[in-house]
């Protein structure tokens, strides 16, 4: 018998570990990307003179963090789905 009809519980946990794992990553860089951005532009607002404005992200960075966040969230949901439905086999 192959492992898919022992325990198919087993399987579908593997493929939801298969797909939390990419959604981590993803998290995981996305935050460490925005903390150097919002670092990088700390420092730049530290060092302009006082009548200048304070400096901000662009448009298209904060769009590629939020929707980084999304897919790695929902990567997450999706994983956490998988684990549900394993439980109920």
């Amino acid at each position: 018998m192959s492992l898919i009809q022992q325990s198919p519980g087993i399987v579908i946990n593997l493929f939801a570990l298969l797909a939390a794992g990419p959604g981590i990553w993803l998290l995981h860089t996305t935050r460490r990307h925005e903390q150097r951005e919002t670092t990088h532009l700390n420092a730049l607002t530290r060092q302009a003179p006082i009548d200048e404005p304070m400096h901000l992200m662009d448009v298209p960075t904060l769009r590629l963090i939020r929707q980084s966040y999304r897919i790695g969230a929902a990567c997450l949901w999706f994983a956490l789905l998988l684990s549900w439905v394993s439980t109920k086999i």
